[in-house]
């Protein structure tokens, strides 16, 4: 086993080294940010397709008896994978809010420092603690507090990884300057379906399967469900919640805007993507 977390621990930094070695060279117009915006974005999105293949797996095959089937992927895959991912991201996003500052020509961003640190935790304050929730949420329920029991939820839990590629794909297409084209259009809008579908619908999906796993009404499900399932569903669901309702927020904004004064379209292509960044990234 620590084999396998060794893998874990070596393949995304390991990745994320691998790609900002080569994209310079491919690449050489661009600045340090973005290569290493674009490094952690491709990583993101391969421990996206991960997860996500993961989840279906373990969701199909529990889906017989969502309480008591299992499958080793359920708690095995947040070993190997899911701990060093969600570890090394959020080094990886400091280090993109570091060489971005860095390239714009702020002082304070020559060396790291604590200050700098301390500037990207309140800047990104919400993706950190959305990334330590995981850390101390999902990882002791799924080896301690659930018992052997409910590897379907965690497939499920999985699957919230699926808008993670559009949103890297969108921020790709930008900095390929292909943001006119009919597939970052087509990209934008399978963001908003999957992000609305595997991290806002997907929530009170699990509870419904519960409640017919045990013949109860969706609105009763709550109640029967220990606190602290309800607390960790809620501490995981309400971000998603928020950076759904300022996408779409962002997104009315900028469509309202370009029917009253036309701008460039660049222009409101990057505020999208912003929005998408900030919306979607849990790692993300």
């Amino acid at each position: 086993m620590l084999q396998v977390l060794g893998c874990g621990v070596v393949v995304f930094p390991g990745l994320f080294f691998l790609f900002r070695k080569v994209l310079p060279s491919i690449f050489k117009h661009w600045t340090d940010a973005d290569v290493v915006l674009v490094s952690e974005r491709l990583v993101s999105s391969v421990h996206a397709i991960m997860a996500t293949t993961a989840g279906v797996i373990v969701v199909c095959a529990c889906r017989g008896n969502v309480i008591s089937d299992k499958h080793w992927l359920a708690t095995y895959f947040v070993i190997w994978y899911g701990v060093p991912y969600m570890s090394y991201d959020i080094f990886a996003m400091y280090l993109s809010h570091y060489n971005r500052f860095r390239v714009k020509g702020h002082e304070e961003y020559k060396k790291h420092s604590w200050r700098t640190v301390n500037s990207f935790v309140r800047r990104e304050f919400l993706l950190v603690l959305h990334h330590i929730a995981l850390l101390t949420i999902l990882l002791p329920v799924t080896l301690f507090l659930r018992k052997d029991q409910g590897d379907f939820f965690i497939g499920c839990l999985f699957l919230t990884e699926l808008s993670t590629p559009f949103v890297s794909l969108g921020k790709m297409l930008i900095q390929l300057g292909l943001q006119d084209n009919w597939v970052h259009k087509a990209n934008g809008g399978m963001v908003l379906l999957t992000f609305f579908l595997c991290r806002i619908s997907l929530f009170p999906y699990m509870y419904w399967v519960y409640g017919q796993h045990y013949g109860l009404p969706l609105y009763s499900v709550p109640f029967h469900l220990p606190l602290s399932t309800n607390l960790g569903n809620l501490c995981i669901m309400a971000p998603q919640v928020y950076w759904f309702v300022l996408l779409c927020r962002k997104g009315y904004r900028l469509y309202k805007r370009s029917r009253n004064s036309g701008p460039p379209v660049d222009t409101a292509a990057a505020a999208a993507t912003a929005a998408l960044d900030n919306s979607a990234k849990g790692d993300q």
